[in-house]
Order: C-alpha cells, then sequence, then structure tokens
C-alpha cells in the first residue's frame, strides 16, 4: 500500500507550527514575536488546529521523559528539549518536533475542530453527544480509567449518559469537570470558564486551593477566574436562551450593545465595531440568527435610529 501523500501547503502549514513550537519552548516571546505568532494562529484554523497538535505531541512527550531514570551526573540530557536547543536553524528542530509529534500523539486521541460560525454534532460510544459551538477545539480520548474530553478553546454542550464505572471528564485549562448523569455546557475563554448546569449533576473543580470541589445542580452557573470563582442561578427559560446558539439563534434582554457587537463577533468573519463609548452603552433585547450580522446591523439601524458604515470587512454602528 502507498504512503497517503501530504500536499504541500499543509507539509508548509506544519513546518510552521513546528517553527513557532520551538520558539515557545525555547525562550520567553518578546511583545512583537507575541503578536506576530498571535496573527499566525487567527490566520485560520489550519494553523491553529497544526500548534495545537505538534503542542499536545510535545507535552505528552515532556511528561514521558519526566519518567524516565535521572541522568548519571556529568551525562548530558538527551531529550527532545535537549535536541532542540542543539540543533543550528529552524529546519532541523522543525524534523525533530514533527517526529516527536508523530511518535508520541496518542493512538486513542481525536481531535475536532469548528470554524468561526461553524457548528458540529458529535456521538461517542455509550450513547453520549457533544456539540460544539463556533471557532471551538476539543480533543477526546478514551483511556482505561475514565472518558476525558479536552476542552482548548470555545464552547462545547454536552449530554452524557452516565457510567459510574467510566466517569466522564472535561477538562478546561486548569479547571475539571465531572458528569453525574448530566447535560451541561462549558465556555471556556482566555479570561474565564463558565459552566452552565441543565440537567442532572456535575461536579467542578478548579484548581483554586481556597475553592475547593462543588456540585453543580440545574440552574446552576458557575464562572472561573484564575483567582475566583463564583455560582449564580438561572431559570430554564434563561438557560435556554444561552443555549441558542444550539439552534443557531443569539437571544439578548436589555444587552448592552458593546457586548451583543462581542457576542455576534464570535460567530462570523465580517465584525461589528462599536465607535463609541456612548453607542457602547446602548441596551437592545431580541432574538437574532447568529450568522447573520447584516440584518442585526439594519435593526440597529431602523430601530434604534443608529449610522451603520461598511468599512473593509467591517460594519461600524455609531450615533
Amino acid at each position: 500500500m502507498s504512503s497517503p501523500q501530504v500536499s504541500p501547503a499543509a507539509q508548509d502549514i506544519k513546518e510552521q507550527a513546528a517553527a513557532w513550537l520551538a520558539r515557545n519552548v525555547g525562550e520567553r516571546l518578546s511583545d512583537q514575536e507575541q503578536m506576530e505568532f498571535d496573527a499566525w494562529l487567527a490566520q485560520s484554523t489550519a494553523h491553529k488546529l497544526a500548534y495545537w497538535r505538534l503542542d499536545a505531541g510535545w507535552q505528552r512527550s515532556e511528561r514521558l521523559a519526566a519518567l524516565r531514570p535521572a541522568e548519571p551526573p556529568g551525562v548530558q540530557p538527551r531529550g527532545i528539549r535537549h535536541l532542540i536547543f542543539r540543533v543550528a536553524g529552524v529546519g532541523v528542530a522543525v524534523a525533530v518536533i514533527a517526529a516527536s509529534y508523530n511518535y508520541f500523539q496518542p493512538p486513542d486521541m481525536q481531535t475536532f475542530a469548528t470554524p468561526v460560525g461553524g457548528h458540529r454534532l458529535l456521538t461517542l460510544a455509550g450513547g453520549s453527544t457533544v456539540e460544539l459551538n463556533t471557532d471551538t477545539v476539543l480533543r477526546i480520548a478514551k483511556t482505561g480509567t475514565g472518558r476525558t474530553v479536552t476542552l482548548d478553546k470555545g464552547e462545547a454542550f454536552f449530554s452524557i449518559k452516565h457510567d459510574a464505572n467510566h466517569p466522564f471528564v472535561v477538562i478546561a485549562g486548569a479547571h475539571r469537570i465531572t458528569d453525574i448523569g448530566t447535560k451541561f455546557a462549558v465556555r471556556e475563554d482566555a479570561s474565564k470558564l463558565e459552566v452552565s448546569l441543565v440537567e442532572g449533576r456535575a461536579r467542578l473543580e478548579t484548581g483554586h486551593e481556597t475553592a475547593p470541589g462543588l456540585v453543580l445542580a440545574p440552574g446552576d452557573v458557575a464562572v472561573a477566574t484564575a483567582t475566583e470563582l463564583s455560582v449564580t442561578r438561572k431559570a430554564p427559560q434563561q438557560l435556554s436562551a444561552d443555549l441558542g446558539w444550539r439552534r443557531g439563534v443569539l437571544t439578548f434582554d436589555n444587552t448592552p450593545l458593546a457586548q451583543v457587537a462581542a457576542e455576534f463577533n464570535r460567530y462570523n468573519t465580517t465584525k461589528l465595531v462599536v465607535a463609541d463609548s456612548v453607542t457602547a452603552g446602548i441596551s437592545i433585547g431580541g432574538t437574532f440568527r447568529a450568522n447573520d450580522v447584516a440584518a442585526f446591523a439594519e435593526v440597529a439601524q431602523g430601530l434604534l435610529r443608529l449610522q451603520v458604515q461598511k468599512r473593509g470587512e467591517d460594519i461600524v454602528i455609531s450615533r
């Protein structure tokens, strides 16, 4: 059987991802380099997937290296990290990191992703389902002790068939959610984790020393940041509105326009830009199609008497 062919474009992306990973594990990026790296990631989902897959393989190689016996005194380390720092030029580092990914990527690990505006339904063994919202990356592994999902970014809704012998665990950053016969949503972004419990129970462990694990009940919405954990209660109608993305809609209730724009921007490549703080504070309510930002702009113009201008790929709203 012949080997599968890799397109030149895909190989280029993989090499770029490996080059960035080599720089990230080598030393802290400068502000300019961090901006360039963020811009490269933002260019396409393919860039994000290529980098996160390599990073997952690298992290696993580091964990495996930690299990090896310590080298005798005077013997230089022989791990992959050592090779990256010793080789001359990015080209060799690319080959080393790519090889580490191919070797260490677990055979039972799968990565799923959606683009901006995307939606995907996954059916898992045993009848559980996972719905991925816009711009989401999720990794699923089946281990001997349980079922584990890592939410790298974005938002997902979980409908889990409970199995006491094989608990279902969602890992998001430093946080861990374990189902106890549950339907719940998890949203992970750079500043916080939000868990909304719709049905059943789930245990949330934040990793905070001052905030031990807690069990969420239906209607609980937990928000965890790097330093704080809060839980509020929402009525079923509110939770349904918050999860309107599962039906392709966004619902707002007396919501500031700045927050409305930020939510629409999660789902659309055409971005809403609110021009000034006064306009940003105007409140709006209603239900809108998540992927029809132009229709929302027409409503803002017609009902709120705001100015709407198309500037390149953006729609600018002002008074």
